[in-house]
């Protein structure tokens, strides 16, 4: 279908631009900021990530949007094994969408001096909130992409049941607990790309 298709290449688009600056965050611009010089590191919150925020949270805004639309195509159209890995990516992407409005694009507010509150720890919350969000991106493409393009002969309920409280526990995690080895770059790739794994075999054999 046309209309199917449009928002499915919009989706990818808003995609790209948010979980490209969500690795941008993570990646480069938090170890930049360790290193950086004071008038540097000024000089770039007050210019650079007020801008990289805008595209990050306008970004998940719209790759929400256009996956509700395009979930209802799915689950019209979707065998249990699709469906299935579909909602596991449309529950961790809708966690990350929840993580930027609701914690991260707040507590940022505070950190770059835009709303009164207690800079350490509004960027401590929204550090956990970023890693956790770039821990789940590895399962979301799973769900995406798996739907159609990765065979499992007999998905369980037990199996999907499994993969959604893993993927509730580490949302806890990330309101109340700590970042653990997601703290170095290195840790949250690993975590991340273990986490897929983990998933896709409680998905296939559970």
């Amino acid at each position: 279908m046309v209309v199917e298709f449009i928002f499915r290449w919009a989706h990818v688009l808003f995609g790209i631009t948010w979980i490209g600056m969500l690795y941008y965050f993570n990646f480069v611009q938090t170890e930049y900021f360790k290193e950086a010089e004071a008038d540097a590191k000024a000089d770039a919150m007050k210019k650079l990530a007020p801008r990289a925020l805008w595209w990050f949270r306008w970004g998940a805004m719209f790759t929400f949007i256009t996956g509700l639309v395009l979930l209802h195509f799915v689950g019209a159209m979707s065998n249990f094994v699709g469906s299935s890995l579909i909602w596991i990516g449309a529950l961790a992407g809708t966690l990350m969408f929840l993580n930027v409005w609701l914690i991260i694009w707040p507590n940022q507010q505070i950190v770059l001096g835009m709303k009164e509150g207690e800079g350490p720890v509004a960027a401590a919350k929204a550090g956990l909130a970023s890693r956790t969000n770039t821990l789940f991106s590895g399962p979301m493409l799973l769900g995406m992409l798996g739907s159609k393009h990765l065979y499992i002969s007999d998905l369980s309920m037990t199996g999907l049941i499994a993969c959604v409280v893993i993927i509730l526990a580490l949302e806890a995690n990330a309101l109340f607990g700590k970042t653990g080895p997601m703290t170095k770059v290195v840790g949250v790739v690993h975590c991340s790309i273990a986490l897929t794994a983990l998933l896709w075999i409680l998905l296939a054999f559970l």
